[in-house]
């Protein structure tokens, strides 16, 4: 299991779109997402030792949030490639972009 703590901002943004999440099952993920109470992705990777790579609310409380707008526009540029929605469901990139970014 995840050692992840779950950001306000994250809770809040999964709220919006109508999503509950928890910390992953899955030690190499941060957040498990459900709806309805079935989980439908596992977002954000962690690295060895249980760490987890940064993320845009972690990134506003240790850079400030002028530099966490630089991380965030590089990430949302580096993963534009790939799919957010495939074969009519919501992809795992969908839900971090939205989730932890």
């Amino acid at each position: 299991m995840s050692n992840y703590k779950i950001k306000d901002l994250q809770e809040q943004k999964a709220r919006k779109l109508g999503v509950t999440i928890k910390p992953s099952t899955n030690k190499l993920k941060k957040i498990d997402v459900y709806k309805d109470n079935k989980k439908i992705a596992s977002i954000g990777a962690m690295k060895t030792y249980n760490i987890p790579y940064g993320d845009y609310a972690s990134y506003i409380l240790s850079i400030g949030i002028t530099k966490a707008n630089i991380k965030r526009n590089a990430y949302l540029a580096r993963h534009s490639k790939y799919p957010k929605i495939k074969n009519g469901i919501r992809t795992n990139s969908f839900w971090a972009d939205n989730i932890l970014w």
